[in-house]
């Protein structure tokens, strides 16, 4: 992996689970020195991180870690909600018995990681189920363009893993989602699955009230 996609990916990582924090400075020399490399690739993974929408360029006052964008998390959501629906109605009709036996194997991993508490582990569950659901279409790259679009997505995502009861609404609409695709039923697996991938945006007011900061403000849009 070319060192500025290492930075890009490193970063990218650090913004979505909130390492970074929004409107935190990002100096070149600093990252530099901390990653133990030039300059030259920090400068062009923050040029791709730029192209995500994850960090400004303040002009003499260098980059930034953006605030969440609600424009964003819109162009976010319809694309993956989009290109997830598609993919799950080819899913449903190709998955065999195996492929449902790895979903419920992931589901119930990620039950054990809410009794744990551990909401890195269930972030990645969840990624992992969700990939897997557009891997079984023969479709791949599905989710490599969903990943890539959906980078203030993911911080909301991530954020809303802390809310009441948030993980265990999760664990039951998979379980709903896995019920339909089991049955080959492609309608009600992209039902399922189009409410389920809606369920975040409900919490997004709660989340902005709770994390004013991590938001973009009205007058800054």
């Amino acid at each position: 992996m070319p060192t500025r996609v290492r930075v890009y990916v490193a970063l990218r990582n650090a913004i979505v689970r909130g390492g970074l924090e929004p409107g935190q400075r990002l100096s070149e020399n600093t990252l530099a020195a901390e990653l133990g490399i030039s300059r030259t690739p920090i400068r062009e993974g923050l040029s791709l991180l730029r192209e995500d929408r994850l960090v400004e360029t303040v002009p003499q006052l260098g980059s930034f870690v953006a605030r969440v964008d609600a424009a964003a998390i819109g162009d976010a959501q319809f694309i993956r909600e989009s290109l997830e629906c598609a993919a799950i109605r080819i899913s449903a009709e190709a998955a065999t018995d195996a492929d449902i036996d790895r979903l419920e194997i992931n589901v119930q991993e990620q039950a054990q990681a809410c009794e744990a508490g551990d909401l890195d582990a269930f972030y990645h569950l969840d990624d992992s189920f969700h990939r897997t659901l557009c891997d079984l279409s023969g479709h791949p790259s599905v989710w490599v363009v969903s990943e890539r679009a959906k980078a203030h997505l993911n911080r909301v995502r991530r954020l809303s893993l802390g809310m009441p009861n948030y993980l265990e609404e999760m664990i039951a609409e998979h379980r709903l989602v896995i019920d339909a695709v089991a049955a080959h039923d492609a309608d009600l697996a992209e039902s399922h699955l189009r409410a389920h991938l809606r369920t975040v945006l409900r919490e997004v007011p709660r989340m902005r009230a709770e994390h004013p900061d991590y938001f973009e403000r009205p007058e800054d849009a």
